[in-house]
């Protein structure tokens, strides 16, 4: 079969990769997945990659990445070691509820696949919820992240077999943050795409913090999708830890529905990767909501990132903020593409973009494009973007004040990122991000400091 799928184009293969383990990928789900699975491999077939002239994919040309030889593996992995006694996540000694996602597929062979709180609060496999509450998640799985025109959430949807599955319901409040860990482990190179859903009921609240780690020196490529559904008046607070090694490539698509009057940030803390290209597609569908993206973003190597965002307000009485900010330094490279779209009905919209970029060398280079495209006439919007480098008068009054040039440049790189970092609502998380970007400023935080295994980087 792999002598096959390595002569086939890219699309092809995947569509022959699709054809011959669909009875196993959706072994046993009910009708609604099937009908799902269908339908996005149809998209899939339809739409095929980006070209590299797409104008949002035109820094970041994933078509080759995927057509790499890769391992596929659609049932869970056995493993015959504990995985806390080889791995560390970069934030521990939190007071949370720790998920583990292996591979793609939840796991917890000692313990439950899907807790039920008795206030109604359900989270864990997203399998297993799946398999018992179709009726709930049919709901929701699938009905915001669009199919059409997006190559990377049809072959998430056909292929994703598991995840995390959060539910928070009416009038009820998480009472400790979600904290999910995306593990990848294998002895080959290896393909992996996992699933989330994040389901907020009217009055709801919750605190999710998600860490995507390597733990091995493989090559990996993973397609991930998140969808948050926000009913009236909820408060959900996202942030999403990468620090995979340079052979990775990561793609990680989000998208966020919000009702009237609810409330999300969602943060993103880019530590390392080799490549990575976030996407985020922000809904807000009711009147007064609100949302903060927030981005940060520190490069060196080779390493390459690239932000798409898209606010969409089709509501009277919206805010939202985006805040990224990018550290570059070697030959790294990163793209900015950002958009706030402002519909007719969405009168009284405050919409702002702001894309700042420190460049530490000459041959780092950084795309920024913001965007704004209103079709209201009574909002308050604006959008920016900097690339510069350090402030040259900055640094020669702290070294007047004797203060050497290496620590006055990582002073002012540290204040620059804290404007990011500031904005992090969990002061337990605030202060062990704020450690983490540091060392990383530093040059003393690598992938490898999460393992204990100390194989070659």
């Amino acid at each position: 079969m792999k002598d096959t799928l390595e002569a086939l184009g890219t699309v092809d293969k995947y569509l022959a990769l699709y054809d011959r383990y669909r009875d196993e990928i959706g072994n046993g789900e009910p009708q609604f997945m099937k009908t799902l699975r269908e339908d996005a491999i149809k998209s899939f077939e339809h739409g095929g990659f980006p070209a590299k002239k797409d104008e949002d994919y035109r820094h970041t040309h994933l078509e080759p990445l995927f057509d790499r030889e890769f391992d596929f593996h659609f049932s869970p992995r056995k493993i015959s070691f504990d995985i806390n006694e080889v791995f560390r996540c970069d934030v521990p000694m939190l007071n949370a509820e720790v998920l583990l996602v292996l591979n793609g597929f939840f796991h917890n062979p000692s313990g439950y696949k899907l807790k039920e709180l008795e206030n109604g609060i359900i989270y864990g496999s997203l399998r297993e919820a799946i398999r018992l509450h179709p009726g709930l998640v049919g709901s929701y799985l699938g009905k915001n992240a669009s199919l059409q025109n997006e190559t990377f959430v049809s072959l998430n949807t056909a292929f994703a077999q598991d995840g995390i599955f959060l539910y928070v319901p009416d009038n009820r409040h998480l009472e400790i943050p979600i904290q999910i860990i995306h593990l990848l482990l294998s002895d080959k190179n290896q393909m992996v795409q996992h699933r989330n859903l994040f389901v907020l009921g009217q009055n709801a609240s919750a605190e999710v913090i998600i860490c995507d780690h390597t733990l091995s020196p493989h090559m990996y490529l993973t397609n991930s999708v998140t969808e948050i559904h926000s009913a009236e008046n909820s408060q959900l607070d996202v942030l999403r830890l990468q620090n995979e090694h340079n052979n990775s490539c990561q793609v990680t698509n989000t998208w966020i529905n919000q009702a009237r009057d609810s409330r999300c940030q969602h943060s993103t803390i880019t530590l390392h990767g080799g490549i990575v290209r976030n996407n985020l597609h922000a809904k807000l569908n009711g009147e007064g909501a609100e949302t903060n993206a927030l981005g940060l973003f520190l490069l060196d190597k080779q390493q390459h990132l690239d932000s798409f965002t898209l606010i969409e307000h089709t509501s009277p009485k919206c805010v939202s903020n985006q805040h990224y900010k990018g550290v570059l330094d070697d030959t790294s490279t990163g793209a900015f593409n950002g958009k706030i779209h402002v519909y007719p009905d969405a009168q009284k919209t405050q919409a702002f973009q702001a894309n700042k970029n420190i460049l530490l060398t000459d041959t780092a280079r950084m795309n920024s494009k913001p965007q704004l495209e209103i079709y209201a006439d009574d909002v308050k919007c604006s959008h920016g973007a900097t690339v510069g480098q350090l402030d040259e008068d900055a640094l020669f009054y702290l070294q007047s004040r004797g203060i050497p040039r290496n620590e006055s440049r990582l002073m002012l790189m540290y204040a620059f990122a804290d404007d990011v970092i500031s904005r992090i609502r969990q002061p337990a998380l605030l202060d062990r991000i704020s450690g983490l970007v540091s060392k990383r400023l530093r040059g003393e935080l690598t992938r490898c400091n999460n393992c204990v295994m100390h194989c070659d980087d």
